[in-house]
């Protein structure tokens, strides 16, 4: 009987090292939170809606937590990634040339929408009221862009009025302003507060599932060549066990049902593989607008 208990206490012993042990390793692994900043391109509160269950997912996955970091414009995503401490963000695709640029961060992955799209374009609208329907028509009107780091908000129609010789816009139209998020843009044309805008197609048609006024009201003139969806990027440097734990986990999360659900609540069907090649529309765009992305000001409007 001694013997007996004498083996027991040994097993036990056992038993409470290795789950010490593994409580040990469970807390060494979780480590500081990671920050991962996103871009205003919705209101807060929906993006906050938005993102939320995928950073608690990719938290319980990779035993590190995520926390999110609002921000309040597009170009401070790469003002403030160094100053602010992130590890990651989700960009978008102008944000991510110009963060890969100037500071060396690395895309991972970016979702696929639920109508099997990875890809925006920017378009160009007005009223359908307005009489304006090209650029002869634009001249003294009110033009209201989104930030001076975006691509729909801003180098499409940048692009367009190059292409279309105007050489200075804030000459030849009669006023222009920054709404600072592409759901402002849309609105601010629709209620009067501008005559031209430009925003993303993916916020525009959100809209418009939502207020029939958007198709009924506003009329595209333009559209840009697709670009990557927004993906997430993270600091040069970051621990590689770590970034390919975060790649893998959004990559595979599809293959189980607690990650479906998190992906249909985010508006996703999957996450796919996303390279610096994937940007080569966007690189191309800046240089035909002239900017070098190592030096260009986003911050001034």
């Amino acid at each position: 009987m001694r013997g007996i208990l004498i083996a027991g206490c040994v097993i036990l012993a056992l038993v409470i090292g290795c789950k010490a042990e593994k409580t040990s390793h469970v807390e060494k692994l979780q480590g500081p939170p990671l920050v991962i900043g996103l871009i205003p391109e919705q209101d807060i509160f929906s993006q906050v809606e938005r993102y939320t269950p995928l950073a608690e997912y990719l938290s319980r996955k990779i035993g590190r937590k995520i926390e999110l970091k609002m921000l309040t414009r597009y170009g401070n995503i790469v003002n403030n990634f160094v100053s602010s401490g992130m590890d990651g963000a989700f960009f978008g695709s102008f944000t991510y040339t110009l963060a890969h640029a100037k500071l060396g961060v690395e895309v991972l992955v970016r979702p696929v929408s639920l109508d099997g799209t990875s890809t925006y374009y920017g378009l160009l609208f007005v009223r359908k009221d307005s009489g304006i329907t090209s650029i002869k028509d634009m001249k003294g009107k009110r033009f209201v862009f989104v930030d001076k780091a975006t691509t729909a908000g801003y180098l499409l129609p940048l692009e367009y009025f190059r292409h279309h010789g105007v050489k200075n816009y804030k000459t030849y139209l009669g006023e222009t302003y920054f709404a600072g998020t592409h759901e402002d843009a849309i609105l601010d044309v629709l209620e009067k507060k501008a005559d031209i805008g430009a925003a993303k197609n993916t916020v525009f048609e959100r809209l418009a599932n939502n207020d029939p006024r958007i198709n009924r009201e506003l009329l595209v003139l333009m559209k840009s060549p697709e670009v990557p969806e927004n993906a997430l990027a993270v600091r040069r440097g970051l621990d590689e066990t770590l970034t390919q734990g975060i790649k893998v986990t959004l990559l595979t999360m599809d293959d189980e049902a607690e990650g479906r659900a998190v992906l249909k609540t985010f508006g996703a069907q999957r996450f796919i593989e996303t390279t610096d090649k994937d940007y080569a529309p966007v690189i191309e765009y800046a240089r035909e607008a002239g900017i070098n992305l190592s030096t260009y000001d986003y911050l001034h409007n």
